[in-house]
């Protein structure tokens, strides 16, 4: 029985004056607590300051809620409301501590005593709402081991009972050993003197699932719990619990009992993952945080029970230090606790990490966090060659110096692995250029601009290397130097200008002297000649001097030649010189061609039209091909018999010709010769052909003109003609086909071919124009009755064959439908079985299939006809012509 008392158990004592006659009324209320006694049970001997121990409750009828609360142990303080919390860290000597809590109300100090209770089995409590933890008044007759739980007195009547009197929860532990059913508490009616009262509770774990699980004995009251309860699975149970008087209507109003589960500390914590993974920079420092681990805990929330530590317990491997890493046993953070981690010693360490419950000291379990190093730029690039020495050919761009190989101890292909280059001295002019390879651990030098020997024969470059991100550490860079000697090579001569531009006129005389054009050879040290020649002369207008440069005009220059373009005239000039392997060198000269009157004007429009009355002049554009200081304003001359039946005369601007009919002309065509001049009086005669038609003004029609030879009427009268021809044959036509069709015998030879059917003698009838005679089809057997067969038809049904259309036109598809049907057909003949044919035949009526003879020999023939038919028989003749052979 002594297991009881370590239940936290709260048992409701209503106010003294409810238990004494005549202080039922509520009018009557006093001041005072709502217990006797609080007990108050906590789970370690050692509390922590600041804890929340639980509360008092105070009345003093009327509405407040807060009041002035005074303990008597300086370590315990009473919050307004009732909250006792500790002031600071207690240690439970003796298992418990006791002392009074007081209060002042109407003059009085009230006071209740407060007793700490350590209970190693059961967890603390928070009271909820107005449900207390009180002790219990020990009633007659009961035992003095197990609490009581009376029925609150009724006031009568309709009113309200009192808030205060509600039931604290009864606490029991879970995982009771029993044995079991266990008395947990008496259930009393304070009418049980005067009556008989039988006892029960309904709500879960009564008549509710999970039933059975609380009984009570009808008769003493007793409360049973009959099996091992689990917080984990339900923390608490609500009960009803109901007293009613035999023989009587008069009834105990239900009373509410909350049992509560304690929790024991029956879960270890449990981690949220195993392993556990995490990253750190091999330069980070202690107190770095790492990465976290967490663990759970199923034991009630803020208690001990589910209050973890984590410890660390054993890191592998244990260098440089053997505590490279801490843990808060709080949190779970892991941080760097040493310095001297490097990844490219141990790249990856394991850590093996405890749970513990009751603050490090319950209940363990274990897992492991993997922690890997990751790479920090904490070391520099080195050059694999510090010296090099190379040789690269002058006046190339992007040609290749050196490539440059480096090492690198940080992670491959990392930021802090891979590499960049920087030319640093020997470079004022920006000649190398330098870049990463692709390999990330390689640099590249190449010309960024055409080297020149005759400059400069050799540079020294210095060239360092770092990664792509900074250096973790401070560390020194490595340095490279590379000593570039320029190649001479054979340079091509230089012309100078490279373009030369000069003005000539272009009437200059043939061997007249242009200008003259020479190339120097950058080889200053070879002393080679230079020798010249015209590369590109599309007019073939100049000539060079092969060993002076001088050109020449070879035949005459035109400004105005297609060659021209906006006066001016290039030419390309080679210079070569005499190396081994001659180096060419071009230039280019621009002759602007000065304009000389060498084109007289001439007239654009060679052919007019007009009218014979009151003819409208004629505009005629001028033309000159030279420039504007020889050309307009025009001049013009009617010249020959024209004067006669025109004029002529220039418009306004001079740059036109008017032209106008002045004497009335026949229809036909004339010739006009007109001779322009230029301002200059260069001068052409042009000729214009007009066609002079009998109209009016610029109305211009010829209306009495043949067309092709012919007049209006002869066309008409051969068109009548074809059309009358073409009615004739149609005609003809249509009489041959309907004689035609009146013919009973076939038109056919026997070996014209049609497209629908075939004639031959035995197989079947020829086509007549379309009109089929089907009867023909039937000639074989049926006109030999000479012959006979004997054989058994099959008995099973034959096929439904398409009847013959009365279309002639469907006779194709009636065949084709109807032979599909013979070849699905089982009862068509052939059958499946012997035929006897008694007769084969008297021979074939139609002869043989061949004129050769049937002997072995075929030297009779002559083959040699078949030469004579053309390529297509000449294989043929070939093989079976020309004797022995």
């Amino acid at each position: 029985m002594g297991a009881f008392w370590f239940v936290e158990l709260g048992v409701l004592i209503l106010f003294l004056q409810a238990f004494k006659p005549g202080a039922s009324e509520e009018s009557k209320c006093l001041p005072g607590f709502n217990s006797e006694i609080y007990v108050f049970n906590v789970e370690r001997n050692h509390l922590q300051s600041g804890r929340r121990l639980g509360k008092v409750v105070f009345d003093d009828c009327t509405s407040r809620t807060r009041f002035l609360f005074h303990s008597e142990d300086s370590r315990f303080k009473v919050d307004g409301n009732g909250t006792l919390k500790l002031k600071r860290g207690v240690t439970l000597h003796n298992g418990q501590e006791e002392f009074d809590v007081s209060t002042h109300s109407k003059g009085k100090k009230i006071t209740v005593p407060v007793r700490v209770l350590h209970e190693a089995r059961h967890g603390h409590h928070h009271n909820h709402h107005h449900r207390h933890e009180m002790t219990t008044q020990p009633q007659p007759g009961a035992s003095l081991s197990l609490p009581v739980l009376n029925f609150p007195k009724s006031s009568g009547g309709l009113k309200r009972r009192k808030r205060d009197w509600v039931i604290p929860p009864i606490n029991f532990p879970e995982n009771d050993r029993g044995p079991f059913p266990k008395n947990m508490v008496q259930i009393r009616s304070s009418k049980d003197k005067k009556v008989k009262i039988q006892y029960s509770i309904t709500g879960t774990g009564a008549d509710q699932p999970p039933v059975g699980l609380f009984t009570v004995d009808k008769n003493s009251g007793f409360l049973y719990v009959t099996q091992p309860l689990d917080r984990e699975k339900q923390d608490q149970y609500v009960l009803q619990a109901h007293a009613v008087a035999l023989g009587s209507d008069t009834a105990e109003e239900p009373m509410e009992i909350i049992v509560k589960v304690i929790d024991m500390n029956d879960n270890k914590p449990v981690f949220t993952q195993d392993p556990f993974t995490g990253t750190v920079l091999e330069a980070s420092k202690p107190n770095d945080e790492v990465m976290q681990v967490t663990a759970t805990d199923a034991d009630e929330k803020g208690s001990a029970n589910s209050d973890v530590r984590y410890t660390i317990i054993k890191q592998d491997p244990l260098l440089p230090s053997p505590n490279m890493f801490v843990i808060n046993p709080v949190t779970g953070w892991i941080r760097v606790n040493a310095p001297g981690l490097d990844r490219e010693k141990i790249p990856k360490y394991t850590l093996e990490i405890q749970a513990a419950d009751m603050d490090g000291d319950g209940l363990t379990s274990f897992s492991k966090a993997i922690i890997t190093v990751t790479d920090s730029n904490d070391n520099a690039p080195q050059f694999v060659t510090p010296l090099d020495t190379v040789s690269v050919p002058e006046n190339k761009v992007d040609a290749l110096v050196v490539k440059m190989p480096v090492t690198d101890g940080d992670e491959p292909h990392s930021s802090a692995w891979a590499t960049t280059y920087k030319i640093v001295d020997g470079d004022p002019q920006g000649l190398f250029s330098v870049s990463t390879g692709p390999s990330k651990l390689e640099g590249i030098i190449t010309t960024a601009k055409p080297l020149d020997f005759e400059k400069n024969n050799k540079y020294t470059l210095l060239v360092t290397v770092e990664n792509e991100v900074p250096f973790a550490v401070s560390i020194p860079t490595s340095t490279a130097t590379v000593i570039v000697n320029v190649e001479d090579v054979n340079e091509a001569p230089v012309f100078t200008p490279v373009e030369k531009n000069i003005r000539k006129p272009e009437d200059l005389p043939v061997d007249s002297d242009l200008v003259l054009y020479t190339a120097t050879d950058p080889d200053t040290a070879r002393k080679q000649k230079v020798t010249y020649k015209i590369g590109n002369d599309l007019a073939g207008w100049l000539s060079i001097n092969k060993d002076t440069g001088l050109i020449k005009v070879k035949s005459l220059m035109d400004r105005e030649s297609p060659f021209v373009q906006d006066n001016k005239y290039s030419v390309i000039v080679l210079g070569i010189d005499n190396d081994e392997v001659p180096a060419t060198g071009t230039g280019t000269l621009i002759i602007e061609l000065e304009d000389v009157n060498d084109n007289a004007p001439t007239i654009d429009e060679s052919v007019i039209r007009v009218c014979n009355k009151e003819s409208s002049p004629q505009l005629l554009s001028v033309t000159d091909k030279d420039g504007a200081g020889f050309a307009a304003p025009y001049t013009v001359q009617l010249q020959g018999s024209s004067h006669s039946n025109w004029t002529a005369r220039m418009n306004d601007t001079k740059t036109g010709i008017i032209l106008t009919l002045k004497t009335m002309l026949d229809s036909g065509d004339y010739t006009v010769v007109l001779r322009v001049s230029d301002n200059q009086g260069l001068h052409k005669d042009c000729t214009i052909q007009a066609s002079v038609c009998d109209c009016k003004g610029a109305d211009f029609q010829c209306t009495d003109k043949a067309v092709a030879g012919f007049g209006l009427s002869s066309i008409l009268g051969i068109l009548g003609a074809v059309l009358l021809l073409l009615l004739l044959s149609l005609l003809l036509l249509m009489f041959l086909r309907k004689r035609g069709g009146e013919k009973k015998e076939p038109l056919l030879q026997e070996d014209d071919v049609r497209d629908n059917i075939y004639y031959y003698d035995e197989e079947g009838g020829g086509e007549d124009d379309q009109d089929f005679d089907l009867s023909v089809l039937h000639r074989g057997l049926d006109n030999r009755p000479d012959v006979f067969r004997n054989d058994i038809a099959p008995t099973m049904a034959r096929p439904e064959y398409r009847p013959r259309p009365a279309n002639p036109a469907d006779i194709g598809n009636f065949i084709d439908d109807n032979l599909k049907a013979a070849d699905n057909d089982p009862t068509a003949p052939p059958y499946d079985s012997l035929l006897v044919f008694d007769y084969e035949g008297g021979g074939s009526e139609a002869g043989s299939l061949s004129s050769l003879n049937s002997s072995s020999s075929g030297d009779d023939q002559d083959y040699d006809l078949l030469q004579e038919w053309g390529p297509r028989f000449k294989k043929l003749s070939d093989m079976y012509g020309g004797g022995e052979d």
